[in-house]
C-alpha cells in the first residue's frame, strides 16, 4: 500500500489525511490485493485506530451525499471506498486549529481504481456519484449518533468545492436534510465546529 497526503484545491498537503493506493496483483484469473493492514496504516497514521462501524450505500447518478460530520463526544474518522462504480469523494478541514481550516480536497475513488481515503476527525465529508450507481462503503472508528450529528451546505460560496460537473445530470440530488444544511460561516458562529 502507498499512502499519499490528500491536498487542498490550491495545492496545500492536508496533515492526517491520505488517499491509500493498494497495490494491485493482476493475471488471468482476475485481481487480488490488500485492502487494509493494521499495522501499516497505524504506522503512518501515528496513532492506533480502532474501527467499531462499517458503513455501506448505494446511490444513483447524481446523488450527492453530504457535507456530513460528527461533533464530540463521537466525532468519526472515515475510510472511506468505492467498491462498485465511481465517485467524486470530499473531504473539508474544519479544525480551528489546522493551516487548512476551511480548505478541501477530493479525489475519484472507483471499483477501478481501489483506491481509499483516510479521513480524520475533525473533517467534514461527502461524495458526488459520478457513475450511473456507486456503492460506497466506509469504516468509522466511534459509532453514529444522531445528537452530534452535523452537516455543511455542499456548494457553500466560502468552501467553493470545485464539484466535477457531468452532463448526465445538472444538479445534484440531494436528501432534505442535505438541502437544509448550515453555511461555514453559520456552522461556525453556532460553534459547530472543531
Amino acid at each position: 500500500m502507498k499512502f499519499n497526503p490528500l491536498k487542498t484545491n490550491d495545492n496545500f498537503i492536508i496533515e492526517d489525511s491520505y488517499i491509500i493506493i493498494p497495490r494491485i496483483i493482476i493475471d488471468e484469473r482476475g485481481f487480488f490485493f490488500e485492502s487494509w493492514n493494521q499495522l501499516k496504516f497505524d504506522e503512518i497514521i501515528g496513532q492506533k485506530i480502532s474501527f467499531c462501524q462499517d458503513n455501506h450505500s448505494r446511490s444513483t447518478i447524481g446523488v450527492l451525499r453530504g457535507m456530513h460530520y460528527q461533533l464530540g463526544p463521537h466525532s468519526q474518522g472515515k475510510l472511506v471506498r468505492c467498491t462498485q462504480g465511481t465517485i467524486y469523494d470530499v473531504a473539508v478541514d474544519i479544525r480551528r486549529s489546522s493551516k487548512t481550516f476551511g480548505k478541501w480536497g477530493g479525489v475519484i475513488l472507483s471499483d477501478e481504481n481501489k483506491q481509499q481515503l483516510w479521513i480524520p476527525r475533525g473533517f467534514a465529508h461527502g461524495f458526488l456519484t459520478l457513475s450511473e450507481t456507486a456503492e460506497v462503503q466506509y469504516k468509522t472508528d466511534d459509532f453514529w449518533d444522531k445528537d452530534c450529528e452535523r452537516s455543511l451546505k455542499w456548494n457553500d460560496k466560502n468552501l467553493n468545492i470545485n464539484w466535477p460537473k457531468n452532463s448526465n445530470f445538472k444538479e445534484p440530488k440531494l436528501s432534505k436534510k442535505d438541502e437544509k444544511a448550515p453555511s461555514f460561516i453559520d456552522a461556525k458562529l453556532k460553534g459547530d465546529i472543531f
